[in-house]
């Protein structure tokens, strides 16, 4: 077993796209895999840049997966971002949010309402992601706001989503949209910034050099693990290929097919 290789592993934090599944599509059999991570007495985590659920439509999916984890095991960059909010903006208040229901209820049920209406007076600030109704009126409102000097905060900056048809358009190339028309730089949340890994460790509360990071995306995932002094798996299940990973510096701790391989 690929994991054999780390001894001193207590805990794995798990990305979920490209990892666990492609959109509707499982990769490998899910209830045997977390059935032997139980086994192997590991904690576990969930954390993903998928801000277009919520945490309970995040649950929806891994139960319809057979995967039962508890609700607390997961963690979104939704999540990172109303925490980053909460930090720059204690008094709270109305944001603009360019992203999907999912996103808007995790900011709505932490304070920050998505205000349709909203005018450079009255927003705090933009919030960019996947949006799968995405418009040019929509990107020309947020555009005028960010013009008008609000801040562009953006949920994750990957630019494809693994799906069992290829790579579709992700967060990052409607980020990229409000950036470019806007011209100023948005704030990225998710990974490969730190906040999501440090949300993570702090839950299970244990050490990087324990923590086994398992990702799909060299870029976000496996970097951001890196940065935050984790352990590093890359999966090549989802959006990176092994040639990317030959390139990478420093290289992925190991190197696998899927999860089930690194696992079984």
């Amino acid at each position: 077993m690929i994991l054999n290789k780390f001894p001193g592993i207590k805990a794995l934090i798990l990305d979920m796209d490209g990892v666990l599944w492609r959109d509707t599509q499982a990769i490998g059999d899910l209830p045997a895999i977390f059935d032997k991570v139980k086994r192997l007495d590991l904690q576990l985590l969930l954390a993903t840049n998928n801000a277009t659920r919520s945490i309970d439509e995040h649950m929806l999916k891994l139960n319809g997966f057979g995967v039962n984890v508890d609700k607390s095991q997961v963690i979104n960059s939704a999540q990172a971002v109303a925490v980053y909010l909460s930090k720059r903006f204690p008094q709270k208040g109305d944001v603009y949010v360019v992203g999907e229901p999912g996103l808007k209820s995790t900011l709505s049920d932490n304070g920050f309402i998505h205000a349709e209406s909203c005018t450079p007076d009255t927003a705090l600030a933009v919030i960019a992601s996947l949006d799968y109704s995405f418009t040019y009126e929509k990107l020309k409102k947020a555009t005028l706001l960010v013009r008008s000097g609000l801040p562009v905060i953006g949920t994750n900056p990957d630019t494809t989503y693994p799906t069992p048809q290829g790579q579709t358009p992700g967060s990052g190339t409607i980020i990229k949209a409000i950036e470019t028309s806007s011209e100023v730089q948005a704030v990225i949340i998710g990974k490969p910034q730190p906040l999501l890994y440090s949300i993570a460790l702090d839950k299970l509360g244990t050490e990087p050099q324990e923590t086994l990071a398992v990702g799909d995306r060299l870029e976000t995932d496996i970097a951001g693990a890196q940065a935050a002094g984790c352990l590093t798996a890359l999966v090549l299940s989802g959006v990176s290929t092994l040639d990317q990973a030959k390139q990478w510096y420093p290289q992925p701790d190991v190197i696998c097919q899927d999860l089930e391989e690194l696992i079984q």
